[in-house]
């Protein structure tokens, strides 16, 4: 049950749900900044109307027309026992049909885990342990306690915005950014993009559930205009509940488009679970 642990915390976690409070939450946009926030009202046409382009803004920015996608990923992480050894991700995809992942530990040299997701299923070949987990993605919803699916998970790993909630309550605009305050049945969703371009810059998902005490920090930086998209190259998950961890993610390389392979051979001396 380890590698599926830690899996869900590369894959899932990093969109995790967040929950502090929604004090917490509104501390977070103004504190230390005198802008001021304006909570909507269905009478004031002018913020419906500036609302609206701001979500269509981020919408235009979604990574979406594409085919394949493939990635070679820096992976730091820090946990409640401190540093943890580097891990070098290699990530493969197929839209909406599979994503192909390799997880292997930089400092040793060796390819620890090998998942294959699809829209219904997860299966990881433990190379260390020779056992390979055969799960549905319901179970990782179990493990996770999220309302995790196929889609969600790419969008992650595009640097889509996540869990994207069009019920704005409030927002603020700085000179630099425009922070939206949603609330869905869900999560509360503070969302924070670029002024010009509408890129996402920073996301904080609150859990809506006053039981939890989840917190996730997602943050997306070094944006590259490459194959018609805009790309955050570097991203910064913090998640704490219990205890912290930190994950850093450093995309040293990327494609879309290319013809890819998936091999997820399962060997006959491998025990299942």
């Amino acid at each position: 049950m380890k590698q599926i642990a830690i899996l869900s915390l590369f894959l899932i976690t990093l969109a995790a749900a967040s929950c502090k409070s929604a004090k917490k939450i509104q501390s977070a946009i103004t504190k230390k900044d005198t802008a001021q926030v304006v909570r909507m009202d269905s009478s004031r046409l002018d913020s419906i109307a500036f609302i609206h382009r701001i979500l269509a803004g981020v919408q235009k920015n979604r990574i979406d027309n594409f085919k394949t996608f493939s990635a070679k990923i820096k992976v730091d992480y820090k946990d409640k026992d401190g540093q943890q050894p580097e891990l070098t991700v290699f990530v493969r995809m197929e839209k909406d049909s599979l994503i192909w992942v390799s997880i292997n530990a930089t400092i040793f040299s060796y390819e620890a885990l090998r998942v294959l997701i699809t829209p219904d299923s997860i299966k990881v070949l433990n190379k260390k342990d020779k056992i390979v987990q055969l799960r549905s993605v319901s179970y990782l919803k179990e493990l996770t306690q999220l309302p995790f699916d196929f889609s969600t998970l790419q969008d992650f790993l595009l640097g889509n915005p996540i869990y994207l909630d069009s019920n704005v309550v409030s927002y603020r605009k700085t000179e630099t950014s425009i922070n939206l305050m949603s609330i869905g049945d869900r999560f509360k969703h503070l969302l924070s993009v670029s002024v010009n371009e509408f890129l996402l810059q920073h996301s904080k998902l609150d859990d809506a559930d006053p039981i939890r005490n989840r917190t996730c920090d997602l943050t997306y930086t070094n944006y590259e205009q490459k194959y018609g998209f805009q790309f955050a190259t570097m991203r910064r998950a913090s998640i704490a509940e219990k205890s912290r961890l930190d994950i850093d993610m450093d995309f040293k390389q990327y494609s879309f488009n290319e013809t890819l392979s998936y091999p997820f051979a399962i060997p006959k001396n491998y025990k299942r679970q």
